[in-house]
């Protein structure tokens, strides 16, 4: 199982869409590549923007189908940042 701590790249405000790819291409794909479970852990983190949580995941899901949803755990979300998490996975599950 691998754990991404998301305050150690973006601080309290996940903004950054070239973090949130970062992220994606050198952490979450190669995890779930190798059949392992991926915690996205947002300790620390106040607010993020649609567009970051949509670079974080988005390819991801395009790539891997909505069942990759199902090795990838989001820890320690607040509500604002579980409503943008929600947003995203339902417009991506319904565009796939």
């Amino acid at each position: 199982m691998r754990e991404i701590k998301i305050f150690n790249t973006t601080g309290s405000f996940a903004e950054n869409k070239d973090k949130a790819r970062e992220i994606r291409i050198n952490f979450i794909i190669p995890s779930l590549e190798k059949k392992e479970k991926v915690i996205l852990d947002f300790e620390g983190v106040d607010s993020a923007t649609q567009s970051f949580i949509h670079a974080l995941i988005s390819d991801v899901i395009k790539q891997k189908g909505a069942g990759a949803l199902n090795n990838i755990f989001f820890k320690n979300c607040n509500e604002i940042i579980r409503k943008l998490i929600e947003i995203v996975t339902v417009y991506m599950q319904d565009s796939v």
